[in-house]
């Protein structure tokens, strides 16, 4: 038998705002949820399977990752073959729009780029996080939990200098806003109106994706590198 509770008019009221601000949150969360779906769709440009390059690009970011830009320089060219088989080939990141065209323009590239600014996107697939994560040390990425708040724990006392702190330097920011943004890939499909995510990689999991280490590692003296050897595209010495 249901219990019912019994209450005065006043009573009942105030319960029922607070029940209409629940109701009110909720219909906001799944106008957003429809959203971020629709833009997911938009992404597959009327093809049944998407790509995303998670690019290193975040907000405060004043340039792209260099690490992301030689990916890039690589995958730009395979767009048009994925596109005639079905793929879309994008990359996301959350620098406003604005900001990611110019740099688009500036690097030669072709690619499909979305802005996932003002959303939890990169915040879902493990490849952004926030600074009170990176202070309390609650960042989980490629699967596993790094130790330790930032630039103290075993997995990142690394990142003071060497490559990552190039890298920032390079992005035109410091250490930790630098790596509260990490790289990654993932596959969606589209089926009957539904889009279901498939497939992600972060880490040396995007190593087949870096076309040049796939020329180098056939090489006489294989990757032979020492420090972080490569620039962007219109960073080189021209010879």
């Amino acid at each position: 038998m249901t219990a019912h509770m019994t209450g005065t008019r006043e009573e009942w009221l105030e319960a029922r705002l607070k029940l209409l601000d629940a109701e009110k949150d909720l219909t906001r969360r799944s106008d957003e949820l429809a959203r971020r779906r629709q833009e997911l769709k938009d992404l597959f440009r009327g093809r049944s399977q998407l790509l995303v390059y998670h690019f290193m690009f975040g907000p405060d970011y004043a340039a792209g990752c260099p690490s992301c830009s030689a990916i890039a320089d690589g995958f730009n060219g395979s767009v048009v073959h994925l596109t005639n088989h079905d793929v879309t080939l994008a990359a996301v990141s959350r620098a406003p729009l604005a900001k990611l065209q110019a740099y688009k323009r500036r690097m030669g590239w072709t690619f499909p780029w979305a802005s996932s600014v003002g959303s939890d996107f990169n915040f879902d697939f493990k490849v952004s996080f926030t600074e009170e994560q990176q202070q309390e040390g609650g960042i989980e990425y490629n699967y596993r939990r790094e130790s330790g708040a930032p630039l103290v724990g075993r997995d990142t006392a690394e990142w003071k200098e060497g490559p990552v702190a190039q890298n920032a330097e390079m992005t035109g920011t410091d250490v930790p806003t630098y790596t509260r943004e990490r790289p990654g890939m993932s596959a969606f499909v589209r089926e009957d109106g539904a889009v279901y995510h498939t497939y992600s990689a972060y880490a040396r999991g995007l190593d087949a994706l870096w076309g040049m280490y796939q020329w180098l590692d056939r090489a006489p003296r294989g990757r032979n590198e020492k420090g972080l050897w490569w620039r962007r595209n219109d960073e080189y010495d021209k010879h």
